[in-house]
């Protein structure tokens, strides 16, 4: 149906070509498809291309990546909420501790973000017993 979310329909459209017999036998090669997708994406935007290219590029890569999803047995719309939700904690934190120090994301380095970003990280896996 049109009507799906993107990623559960890519899968969907995924599932019936492999029922077909149109799938990759084997989750290395579906790897080796997103490494390529990527090379791809990786060429456009070096030679400049626009937006309507790029946009191409970024939905194969995205169809690729519902493809290994599909082969894991993963749910791809619930691994995107899943690290929607993470980034959100994560960002949420960097937030804090920048604002612990007076500042805003806007007055703050990259590096200044990515450390507190690194600790936020740190955190969740010390919660959750090192994984």
């Amino acid at each position: 149906a049109l009507g799906l979310p993107a990623l559960l329909r890519a899968h969907k459209l995924q599932a019936r070509a492999a029922r077909g017999g149109f799938d990759w036998p084997e989750v290395s090669q579906v790897l080796d498809k997103i490494e390529e997708e990527i090379g791809e994406l990786r060429h456009e935007i070096a030679g400049g291309t626009g937006p309507d290219r790029l946009e191409d590029e970024i939905g194969d890569v995205l169809f690729a990546v519902v493809n290994l999803a599909r082969h894991l047995g993963i749910d791809s719309e619930a691994a995107l909420r899943r690290t929607n939700a993470k980034f959100e904690r994560r960002f949420h934190a960097v937030e804090e501790g920048l604002a612990a120090a007076g500042k805003s994301p806007a007055d703050a380095s990259l590096e200044e973000m990515e450390g507190l970003w690194v600790a936020a990280k740190l955190r969740e896996r010390d919660a959750d017993g090192g994984e």
